[in-house]
């Protein structure tokens, strides 16, 4: 009787969580605009605009960058202005010197992004730029990111497509997200064709 118990928690547990990460997804979070050029699966060339992001410098604690911008757009920032969530959340750089940031919701223009209390926060912008992108799932660490890395240069080469920067990982899902639903892109700035 304790093992079907066991089991029914269990499945409520994963029904759950399957339920949580339709609705986050369904929720609809405003995402960076952009548009598509090219798409060959799980592979795309993309147009950004210019991005404005605040951005925290990680190094090896996300948690705390994560908490730190996340208090930002709370309120906890100079105009004590609520911010919208968007996605994704994005970073980059190594292990050992690692930056994440938030994107801004396109409704705000750049003088309007409140100064953030933290002064380990910067707002900046990205430039806008054409993207090559690979979209894919699990959970974040080095060895998916290295696996989705290799997967995008390999599809870059025979499209010509020349690399114009450091790669940056884009992160769609909250972490209570099990791996195989989570939605991941690795994207590069390639010169525009």
């Amino acid at each position: 009787m304790k093992i079907k118990s066991i089991w029914l928690i269990l499945a409520g547990t994963a029904t759950v969580l399957l339920v949580m990460s339709l609705q986050s997804k369904a929720s609809g979070s405003e995402s960076a605009p952009y548009q598509v050029v090219r798409a060959e699966g799980k592979f795309e060339l993309r147009d950004y605009p210019a991005l404005k992001v605040v951005e925290a410098t990680s190094g090896q604690n996300a948690d705390s960058s994560f908490m730190r911008l996340f208090r930002f757009i709370r309120g906890s920032n100079q105009g004590q202005q609520k911010i919208a969530m968007t996605t994704p959340v994005l970073m980059s750089g190594s292990e050992t010197n690692a930056t994440m940031a938030f994107v801004m919701s396109a409704n705000l223009n750049t003088n309007q992004v409140p100064k953030p209390n933290d002064s380990g926060l910067v707002v900046k912008e990205i430039t806008a730029g054409q993207f090559a992108v690979f979209r894919f799932r699990g959970g974040r660490n080095t060895q998916n990111e290295q696996a989705a890395l290799l997967k995008l240069k390999d599809w870059m080469k025979p499209q010509q497509l020349s690399q114009q920067s450091p790669p940056l990982y884009g992160y769609f899902d909250p972490p209570w997200i099990p791996g195989f639903f989570r939605h991941n892109e690795v994207m590069i700035r390639v010169q525009p064709q």
